[in-house]
């Protein structure tokens, strides 16, 4: 009875779910209940190598730091029922780092240490809990977000496919020595849109498709008896066989394509997606939204597109597609909408002459927009010694207040503070631009910093892109040649906590205006955007998407692969919540946020929150020791 009633206890909770029934009864056969009154040390670092595994029963344990900061460890956390500990001890047979205290009557089932190796090796749920424990809890999440929209979703093959399973047909290739003539007739025989140019090892090197027929043979005049190498597209773009649909969507809406290659692990072909067959995928399809954007010539059609990309997003939210790929996606088809609403101003403004570049500060600088999401851009632009400064400024400024408000128009709200191209304070040559970040970098005021924070995540999406990366190049200079600015940043971003009780899960009561609630922008998602930002500045990383920064500055700084990639997926986790929750607040009629009330969340879900919070923690407590604050 009482194995009976342990096996019952535990599958309650993950990762004990997923055991298989031979699994599960080692366990609930070995695992002995202990009780610990309140108050009392269960693991101490005092106690030397780590013998038992606990698992909560009922109660409460505290986890706290003893010692220096250490950044594999957290300083303190709460573990409820269904919790384990100390994983990472046990499994290394060394002393725990932490100390763990009952805070209230407490009831642990205990587990040997070779117990615990030998259930590792029986079971690969729990095993895989053990090593990446982050991450197996989010991909439990994400079913039980598809198991919510499955109705919704249900006449719809997933996003989440491999595009191994959407590919229906073998290509039709050709060589590159083959005849046009001889390639237009096989596509029309064929009914076919596009053709795969390969080399002698079946490896693409090139597509032709129907719209390249036009531009680049008819009115050209070009002869049919030359070989299709002469007006193919060269370096098509291709992906794994392995890889995902929303990986495709995802680089046909960034790169502007219509068919993306997929090749197996030796690069051979081995088919073709278009935006067809995507397009057959969803309810609102990808062509659809690409040609009405492109094609638009109004603001009433692109607000349309507006409506269309957040619906297909949230279809791909459904599917249980992961939020980075998700800000990317949105962010890349805003990016279309947006410069589609520069094209239409730019008709209607004498700009010809003027060296200029759009810029987008903030999550879109980052590619990480959510479903709510303002105006932040900007203009970096050159004069040259015979041209009037005043006059191109004004040009500019008066272009920005068209662009502005039909961006308000299509659905992307003027910012609040002003962080837009009209401002004359953001329509700036480049010597101007950096000459305002060098003074924030040389006086690290608490306006500069907060400035920083904004608009050292630029990116540019239209015109003289090289402006942009030459602006950053200057910033990078003047960043890594100021020690101090970046203490004064880490100072900073340190001033935010995670909203971790010691004593409760969560802290609820930061806002007057939302009690119960967490806000996952500003005490969640910000404590990546910071710290990622000022180690991709120390470390010289051109790239301004978060989790780009902390990958690649991770590798500068010798920062282990695990550790990176946990700190990764709690960003994504907090990201993908916010995702949700705005879906949500709109779909009952109210304006998306980012307060959520943990109350409300399952209690798969208020783990992962939980340890995702832990993760910027350990983020910043790297932080401290780099930059001793």
């Amino acid at each position: 009875m009482l194995v009976d009633a342990t096996a019952d206890m535990l599958r309650r909770h993950s990762p004990f779910d997923r055991m298989d029934q031979k699994a599960l009864a080692f366990l609930s056969e070995r695992a002995k209940l202990g009780y610990f009154p309140k108050d009392s040390h269960i693991v101490t670092p005092d106690m030397g190598p780590v013998s038992t595994f606990y698992i909560i029963q009922r109660g409460k344990v505290l986890a706290r730091q003893s010692g220096e900061i250490n950044v594999t460890e957290y300083s303190s956390l709460t573990l409820g029922s269904g919790e384990c500990f100390p994983i990472g001890s046990v499994m290394a047979r060394r002393a725990s780092t932490n100390a763990y205290i009952a805070i209230e009557d407490t009831f642990c089932y205990q587990l040997a240490a070779d117990d615990f190796v030998q259930l590792m090796q029986m079971s690969q749920p729990f095993n895989q809990f053990c090593t990446q424990y982050i991450a197996t809890l989010l991909n439990q999440s994400r079913r039980q977000l598809q198991v919510q929209f499955a109705q919704r979703a249900a006449e719809q093959q997933s996003m989440s496919s491999p595009l191994s399973a959407i590919l229906s047909k073998a290509p039709v290739t050709a060589t590159p020595e083959t005849p046009i003539r001889q390639v237009i007739e096989t596509m029309v025989a064929g009914h076919i849109g596009s053709m795969v140019v390969v080399d002698a090892e079946a490896q693409p090197v090139g597509i032709f498709t129907q719209s390249d027929a036009l531009k680049r043979i008819l009115l050209p005049g070009i002869s049919l008896d030359r070989p299709i190498a002469d007006v193919m597209s060269s370096r098509p773009h291709a992906l794994s066989e392995h890889a995902h649909v929303y990986d495709a969507a995802l680089a046909m809406a960034m790169h502007s394509v219509r068919h993306v290659l997929v090749t197996d692990e030796a690069g051979t072909l081995k088919g073709v997606v278009s935006e067809r067959d995507l397009f057959t995928l969803q309810r609102v399809g990808l062509r659809q939204i690409r040609q009405s954007i492109e094609g638009a010539q109004d603001i009433d059609v692109l607000k349309q597109a507006g409506t269309d990309v957040r619906q297909l997003a949230l279809n791909m939210l459904a599917q249980g597609v992961g939020a980075e790929q998700l800000t990317q996606f949105i962010s890349a088809l805003n990016d279309t909408v947006t410069r589609r609403v520069l094209q239409i101003n730019l008709a209607k403004h004498d700009l010809y002459g003027i060296e200029w570049a759009w810029l987008a500060f903030g999550s879109e600088g980052r590619d990480e927009q959510t479903f709510s999401t303002d105006q932040d851009n900007g203009i970096i632009y050159t004069c040259t010694d015979i041209q009037n400064r005043e006059e191109l400024e004004l040009r500019l400024l008066e272009f920005a207040q068209d662009v502005n408000r039909d961006l308000d128009a299509v659905g992307f709200p003027f910012c609040k503070g002003n962080i837009m191209a009209s401002n004359p304070e953001l329509c700036l040559t480049l010597e101007a631009w950096e000459e305002k970040f060098d003074h924030w970098i040389r006086v690290p005021e608490p306006q500069a910093l907060l400035n920083a924070s904004i608009f050292f995540d630029f990116r540019a999406l239209y015109g003289a892109t090289h402006l942009a990366d030459r602006l950053r190049v200057s910033l990078l200079r003047m960043a890594k040649s100021n020690p101090l600015f970046l203490r004064m940043m880490a100072a900073n971003a340190l001033s935010v906590q995670p909203p971790l009780g010691k004593i409760r899960d969560f802290i609820t009561d930061l806002n007057a205006e939302h009690p119960g609630c967490v806000d996952l922008k500003t005490y969640g998602a910000r404590l990546f955007i910071d710290a990622a930002r000022i180690f991709a500045l120390a470390t010289g990383v051109h790239n301004t998407n978060t989790v780009q920064r902390i990958k690649l500055s991770s590798q500068r700084m010798g920062v282990a692969a695990e550790e990176a990639a946990a700190i990764v997926e709690g960003f994504n986790y907090i990201q993908l919540l916010r995702l949700r929750h705005q879906h949500f607040e709109e779909e009952h009629g109210r304006p998306g946020d980012n307060f959520v009330n943990p109350d409300q969340l399952n209690e798969l879900d208020r783990r992962i929150l939980k340890e995702s919070f832990r993760q910027s923690r350990k983020l910043q407590q790297r932080l401290k020791l780099d930059y001793q604050t």
